[in-house]
């Protein structure tokens, strides 16, 4: 009995070819559908239609065509089971030992603009995943393709039958990781239509979230050179790497809290960050001059860290920066001067962000034990038009716009955060102390240690100061303005100590832990 092969694909690169080897090389008969036997039959293939094989027509406008028992139990049958083959004999059913399907762009169809929903639900697959579930279940017989770049390690493994039973397994798993891909894409869908009246979809959460992630890359290791890494996802849409060795587990966290923190901010700026807190930002006329704002919040924190720019990077940066060692240096664009300078420093990540600076992500995802958290991306620096001046003194524009300035950079510091500014240049930076005083000290001391003068600076704090301590201390540090949520039990004893020092002091009402 002849072998036979069943081809209906969407994505049909290199599939004549395939189809070709199938016949000449390897004597298969070819059963097909649709716009793949047209194709076949075009380039002078012999091939059958599924509908001749099954001798049923296909109905429906094409949705009922290959769900019938001549198809699924020509893979199904099992080869080792002598009822299965009297069974398959009984009833006409010839058996199918190659099966090569991908599935209809759903996809790629919901990610057009404006694309109207019975156009989606006509482009949800049924008997392309129903067959791959069939042949992969059975791959023990079959073997099932679900890739085109998969056509010539088949074509190479029909000549060694155990190398074939190897790739077989390892395609079925393909094949299961493959549709639970596109089963969940269209979840996601249906459920962001959904109007359902319970509390997770008012929320914008589902009742059941279905996460699926196609591997990117192995990593080299963890954060730490023990534990085994992954990455999954889109992150090589966003970014492209131009010279450099492989990016590490911390390289991608320190990319992705870059790329937020940056676009935060519309003026030529510049942020250094290290383990990813910033540990230097600053706005100016030219990145040349944020760098040099930056750069002298902290000379020590730098080396080994992460740079990011929000316009392109030139040779005279490139230049200066090429004095410090750094891991990676993102921007929209690099000038050709800045690539030949960096070139010369071979282990140099250089990351272009190809939609330019200020990625956008609606979830936030962490594991915990049992299972995940998820929520929205703190987007927001608040209702800035309800912020509210709680003491005596207004502050000044120049004081208003250190604290805005400060206010965004403070988002993106680990809690409890603590910023001081001057103009749009960060002074000191305190990150993830247990207490918000501690956070200040460390500010004022990292500012002393890079010889800046904190007198007329302002502080911003991501959460509100539980006591007056904190403020207390950014006063005596020589801050004249404060910004923070408020909230307290005790904001009355800390807008008191502002009034007592002279200080100018706005309440968001808006609070940006960062854990």
């Amino acid at each position: 009995m002849a072998k036979l092969a069943l081809l209906s694909v969407s994505d049909k690169r290199g599939l004549v070819e395939f189809a070709t080897a199938l016949v000449n090389a390897h004597g298969y008969q070819l059963l097909s559908t649709g716009g793949t036997a047209k194709l076949l039959a075009d380039r002078g293939l012999p091939v059958t239609e599924v509908s001749q094989h099954t001798g049923f027509p296909e109905i429906m406008e094409g949705r009922v065509k290959t769900l019938h028992p001549k198809i699924h139990g020509g893979l199904l049958c099992r080869r080792d089971k002598p009822d299965h083959l009297a069974q398959a004999k009984a009833n006409a059913i010839e058996l199918i030992d190659l099966v090569v399907v991908n599935l209809y762009p759903f996809e790629a169809t919901v990610a057009k603009p404006n694309v109207h929903f019975e156009e989606a639900i006509e482009n949800i697959d049924i008997g392309g995943p129903s067959m791959l579930r069939s042949a992969a279940k059975n791959h023990k017989d079959v073997t099932v393709v679900c890739d085109p770049a998969d056509y010539d390690a088949v074509l190479a493994a029909f000549a060694d039958e155990a190398q074939l039973g190897e790739l077989r397994r390892k395609l079925a798993l393909k094949v299961f990781e493959r549709t639970a891909r596109y089963d969940s894409a269209i979840a996601k869908y249906l459920e962001a239509q959904a109007t359902a009246p319970d509390l997770e979809a008012l929320s914008g959460f589902p009742a059941t979230l279905s996460l699926s992630w196609k591997k990117a890359q192995s990593l080299r290791y963890g954060e730490n050179p023990h534990q085994k890494a992954a990455l999954y996802g889109t992150f090589h849409e966003h970014f492209s790497q131009l010279q450099g060795k492989e990016l590490s587990y911390n390289n991608i966290l320190d990319i992705t809290s870059a790329t937020y923190l940056i676009g935060e901010f519309e003026r030529p700026t510049l942020a250094i960050l290290k383990h990813t807190n910033p540990c230097g930002v600053a706005s100016a006329d030219s990145l040349e001059a944020a760098w040099e704002k930056a750069y002298a919040t902290d000379k020590q924190a730098p080396f080994g860290g992460i740079i990011v720019v929000n316009q392109t990077l030139g040779g005279e940066l490139a230049k200066t920066i090429a004095e410090i060692f750094t891991e990676v240096i993102i921007a929209p664009r690099f000038s050709d001067e800045a690539l030949a300078i960096f070139g010369k420093k071979k282990n140099l990540r250089l990351m272009i962000a190809k939609g330019g600076i200020g990625a956008d992500a609606l979830l936030e995802i962490r594991s915990v034990i049992g299972g995940v958290l998820v929520q929205d991306r703190d987007r927001t620096l608040g209702n800035v038009s309800e912020f509210k001046v709680v003491t005596k003194r207004q502050p000044t524009a120049d004081e208003w716009a250190a604290m805005m300035f400060g206010w965004k950079v403070g988002k993106h510091v680990k809690s409890n955060s603590i910023v001081y500014c001057r103009g749009e240049q960060t002074l000191g930076i305190g990150a993830g102390q247990m207490a918000r005083v501690d956070s200040s000290r460390i500010a004022v001391w990292k500012a002393g240690e890079a010889k800046l003068d904190l007198h007329g600076s302002v502080v911003a704090s991501e959460a509100l100061f539980p006591f007056a301590d904190g403020l207390i201390a950014a006063a005596n540090a020589g801050a004249v303005a404060a910004i923070q949520p408020g909230g307290s039990v005790r904001d009355a004893e800390v807008i008191a100590a502002a009034d007592a020092r002279g200080m100018a002091m706005v309440f968001t009402a808006s609070r940006h832990f960062k854990h």
